[in-house]
This record gives structure tokens, sequence and C-alpha cells, in this order.
């Protein structure tokens, strides 16, 4: 087996794929899979990988998903949350980090290890928090919002940690280290500068350039490249490489192309980041588990209750209700994911123990398994320590949601998108865009019109334009495999949305009803409605027998306006005269005997004497009448020798 990594890695694959269906099927995170699956393909279960075959790709996944963080990473938001973030956030991390830090010391940890220690406690995990938040619909409730105050400040605090935690690594001590690690965060102030003068002057123009090409491919690498590049540069300066992604992902999560840029990342980052949690997984010792048991199981409950208490206790302290306090410190009491980050690095540097490394994994394994369930009974844990009551129940009542919802998603902001917005916005009813064209983007993003640069046919990007809160979505542009491609998405996500699709003409109708479209508006066909409509009103037909028989008409799915005497260019389906011989098959049959349905052929009129004759089923054809067939050219001599020869 170990011969054979094609063997290996397609047997880790399906492996992972059960692990994570089933998981996913008890409710569970994802990364405990993951960790699983390290543990079995590790040294401690069947040996078939070791740490060191999968640093690099293990490493690619801390990168990308600092990347995707750094995307994220809002200056205006941060600055209009800024008490939170550096209020409550900073004393989080500060008090968790130095009084568990102090614990350490006092049961015989160094310095230096007692300093990781408190870091990795301190963090929480900001992927299962966010998740379940937002699941619950709890993210604009003020403990959500004082929940993600807090995680984000905890991303901050890792971009330091990152520089600190390999000169913690280091021989220096006392000044020596104090002078290196100054240096260290001088230098990253450096590479920050750099990349911030070259990414605000290079990155937007690259960006531009590559979306105006419309190749998905080439959008997707130049994201890989972009995020490698700056990782590859701050490691070459002696820094981290999730430094340098993080840097570049904050210089582009301003841009108008942030919605594509997480899209097109998300998949790379996730596959990467589980190559990362089983590696983490490799470190599980069950040995070592089976022999500190005991400590596990108090150290467990220990850490989670010391989060809780802390971050209760801080929340209170800033004016917070006890409720919103508690019900957050409930949230937050796990250990996140960029522990296990600093845990690893901390090992690579050997600045923890294996013994003490794997105790901190085991404990946040655990406590991130606890998780879900403890986020989702926040609200009803902080009512029952309380003691409930209908104060208590009514404040837990649900917010309204802040953000855009009840509108209308316009999927292309061409001419039809902007006029159709235009209507909208005189209406006094809300609407968010979506468009892949640049320059169209950045234009209307400056005149002030909500528009998001993406690919509609991308589920993150439908999310971000608030698919879920949506009234209805129109798809304004003329591509028809990119048309069926988006309705297939926007079913997955909305099954129940109402989506109205705008065609040239309606040589798809039928497909795109069955492929979820609830209406289809061919232009070319609305067009001549519309021509209609002028013509008769100014014949004097009253205005509502003209708006009848145009609502008929579309009701009928058009077929007045289907069928045309042919020139010399051949239509999609054509009408063609048939003049019935004495000798011919179909005399003296009635018209239910004479159906041409097989050959997609119709009988539109029986003209008899220069008079139209009602179409009813018990017609008898007589010699010298004029059917007018309607349907495809090449069917068209098929039905009309079964009309005279009856073959």
């Amino acid at each position: 087996m170990q011969d054979s990594w094609l063997g290996v890695g397609l047997l880790l694959a399906t492996m992972a794929i059960i692990a994570i269906g089933l998981v996913r099927r008890l409710g569970l995170p994802v990364i405990l899979a993951w960790l699983g699956l390290g543990l079995l393909a590790g040294p401690q279960g069947l040996a078939w990988l070791t740490q060191a075959q999968i640093h690099l790709v293990a490493e690619l996944g801390i990168v990308f998903l600092m990347f995707s963080l750094g995307l994220e990473f809002s200056l205006p938001r941060l600055w209009a949350m800024r008490s939170r973030v550096f209020g409550l956030g900073s004393a989080q991390v500060l008090i968790t980090g130095i009084l568990a830090g102090l614990v350490a010391i006092a049961l015989g940890s160094e310095l230096r290890a007692a300093i990781v220690i408190g870091a990795a406690i301190a963090l929480s995990s900001t992927a299962i928090v966010l998740k379940q938040l937002d699941e619950l619909g709890w993210l604009n409730r003020r403990h959500g919002e004082l929940s993600v105050s807090v995680l984000l400040f905890q991303d901050l605090a890792v971009i330091p940690l990152l520089i600190a935690i390999p000169m913690l690594g280091s021989d220096s001590v006392g000044s020596e280290l104090l002078l290196e690690l100054g240096l260290a965060l001088l230098k990253a102030g450096a590479v920050f500068t750099g990349l911030l003068w070259a990414g605000g002057f290079l990155l937007p123009r690259i960006f531009d350039e590559v979306a105006r090409s419309r190749s998905d491919e080439l959008f997707v690498l130049t994201t890989l490249v972009v995020a490698l590049s700056t990782g590859f540069i701050t490691q070459w300066l002696g820094l981290s490489m999730a430094l340098g992604a993080f840097l570049a992902g904050m210089l582009l999560g301003e841009s108008q192309y942030r919605q594509q840029l997480e899209a097109d990342i998300r998949p790379f980052r996730d596959l990467l980041m589980g190559v990362f949690f089983v590696s983490v997984g490799m470190l599980l010792d069950l040995s070592l588990v089976a022999e500190h048991w005991l400590m596990l199981l108090i150290l467990l409950p220990t850490v989670m209750l010391f989060k809780a208490l802390v971050i209760t206790l801080l929340a209170r302290l800033g004016g917070e209700k006890i409720k919103d306090a508690m019900a957050t410190g409930f949230c937050l009491a796990q250990i996140g994911e960029f522990s296990f980050i600093l845990i690893g690095l901390a090992l690579t540097w050997q600045v923890l123990e294996p013994t003490l490394a794997n105790l901190l994994v085991v404990t946040g394994v655990l406590s991130m398994s606890l998780a879900p369930a403890l986020i989702n009974r926040c609200i009803d844990l902080a009512k029952a320590l309380l003691g409930g009551g209908e104060r208590l129940t009514a404040e837990a009542a649900p917010q309204e949601h802040k953000g855009i919802s009840d509108h209308v998603l316009l999927l292309g902001y061409g001419r039809v998108g902007q006029t159709l917005a235009r209507f909208l916005r005189r209406e006094g009813i809300g609407y968010l865009a979506v468009d892949l064209d640049p320059v169209r983007v950045r234009e209307a993003r400056l005149g002030g019109e909500p528009v998001l640069f993406g690919d509609g046919r991308r589920g993150e990007i439908l999310k971000d334009a608030g698919i879920l809160q949506a009234k209805m979505a129109v798809i304004t542009f003329d591509n028809r495999r990119t048309i069926f491609n988006q309705l297939d998405c926007i079913r997955t996500l909305a099954p129940q949305l109402p989506i109205l699709v705008r065609t040239r003409d309606d040589a798809t109708l039928e497909a795109l009803r069955d492929a979820g479209a609830d209406q289809v508006i061919p232009e070319s066909l609305e067009g001549s409605l519309m021509l209609v409509s002028q013509v008769l009103y100014r014949l004097d037909v009253p205005l509502p027998i003209i708006l009848k028989r145009l609502e008929r008409e579309r009701r009928r799915h058009y077929r007045t306006l289907h069928g045309f005497f042919t020139g010399e260019e051949l239509n999609p389906e054509q009408l063609h005269a048939v003049t019935l011989s004495t000798d011919a098959w179909s005399v003296g049959r009635r018209l239910n005997e004479v159906l041409l349905e097989r050959w997609q052929i119709s009988i539109e009129a029986v003209i008899r004497a220069e008079q139209r004759q009602a179409l009813t089923p018990e017609l008898t054809l007589l010699s010298g009448d004029t059917l007018l067939l309607q349907g495809p050219p090449n069917k068209m001599e098929r039905a009309e020798r079964r009309l005279l020869d009856g073959y």
C-alpha cells in the first residue's frame, strides 16, 4: 500500500467521503471526520502517511484559509464595530490568554509554552459559531453581534501570534528574544506597507483585465497565484506564508471582486484545510489519551466553563444584559480551528512538548464537537440559569433582519436589467443585481447602484446576494446554456423562489419551464405583442379587449405568433397550405382521424369556399378544402404525403 501513492490517495478520499457523510448525518462538525481520518491513516493507526509527507499541502490549506479571512476583513465594518471588537474582543483574548498561561506556568510549563497554551485556549471556532448562528438566524441578535465582534478580534490576534511563535522557538532568551520579536513585527509592518502600496495599485488592475476576459479558468488561476505568491514573499522574508495570504485577501476585500474571489477559493480552501486537519489528527496519540483520560475528563469542562465565565463577566462589565452576556459565553466556550494551527506551528518549532500538544488537541476536538449543541441551546441555558420568566422570553424574540430582504434579485445588469431596476426604484421596491462585467459593475457602484460582481451560477455568490431572503429572481441575460445552469443553482438553494427568465425568442420556452422558470418572457414575441397592441389601440379597439387578448396569447404560450409562410429564409416553424384533391386519402375523413402530431405538425385552419371552418374533431374534410399546416419545415413534406396518399 505504501508503494502506491495513487492507491493510498483514492482510499483516503473514499474514506473521507464516508466519514464526512456520517458526521453530517449526525449533525457533528466536519472537522471531526478529518481528524479521525488523520488518526486512522497516521502513525497511531495504519501508518499510511506521516505528517512530513503532507506538511506542504497542509500548510497551503492554512494559506487559503487566511486569504479567505482577509477577504472578510472589512475596514469600514471593523470601524463600525470598534467599541465591541477592540473593547470586548481584546479584553477576552488578553484576559483569557493571560489567566490560562498563568495556570499553565503554575502547573509546571515553561513561559514559551504557556504563551502558546494561553493563546490556543483564548481562541474560539469562527467556522462553527458563524455557521450555527447563521442557520439559526441569530447573527443580528445581540449575543450574535457580540460573538461576531469577539471572533473578529480573535482572527486579528492570530496574525501577531503567527509571527511570534517561530520567534519563541528560537534559542534566544530575555532581551534578545524581545529584540527578535520587535524586529519581526517591524518586518511585518514593512511588508504590510509594501503590499498595501503594490496591492492597491496592481491587484485591482490585474483583476480588471482578468474579469474582462470572461474566462472562469483565468480568474481562478489568478486568484490562486495571488494568494500563493504573497505567501511565498512573506516566507522568503522570514515570516509566515499565512500572513502574506491574509494581507493579499485584505487588500482585495474592499474590491468589487470580493464575492467572486471567495467563491473561487472556497473549494481549494475547504479541501486543503481538510488535509491540514488530517495532519493534526496524526498528532493524536490514543495511548496518551488512555493514559490521561482522567485529566481530559477534568480539563474539557474546566476550559469551556472558564472561557464562558470570562466572556460573560467581561460582557456584563461592558454594560450588556446578563442574558446576552451568558449566551455569548456559551457560544464562544469551545477551542477553535486556529488553535490547532498555533499548536501545529508550536510543535514544528519545538515550543510545545508532544504530550501537552496532544492533550490540547484532544480537548479542542471534544469542545468543538459539543459546540453546535451548546450554541443551539445558549438562550435556553441562559434562561434556565437565570430562572426564565416572561421578560427573558420577550427579550429573546428575533430582531428584524438588518440586511436586504424581500428584494428582487436581478441576475445580469445590462440594458434589460438596468431598465427593470429603474422601474423598481420608482415603485420603492428593493433590488440587488449581480453581473460579471467589471466596468459595468464599477460604474454602477460609483453611481450608487446595489450591484455585486460575481458569477450568479455560484451558490456562494447567490447567498451573498440574499437569495434566501429575496422575493423574486429575474434572469435578464440571454445565454441559453448559462440560463439553465443558473436555474439549477437557484432551484437548489431556493426551491420556492419565483423566477422570471428573459430570452430572445421562445425556442427553449418549454425546456426553461421544465428547468424551473415560473415565467419565460421571449423578447421578440413580446415586442410583436406590443406592436399589435399599439396598432389595435390606434384603430379604436377598446383597451380592455386588447389587454384580454394579449393575456390570452401569453397563457397559450404565444401560439398565434408561431408559424409563418416561409420565404427564402427558413423559419423554425412555418405555415404551409395543402389543397385536397378528389382522390386524396383524407377526403371524407374527420379531423380526429387525420391528426399529424407524430410529425409535430398541427392543422391551424380548414378553408372551404374561402371561409374558415370551425376546427371541431367531427369536421369532415371535403375535396377542394385547403388545410393550413404549421410545424418544422423538415417534417412538412411527410405530413402532406399523409394527407394526400395516406402514408
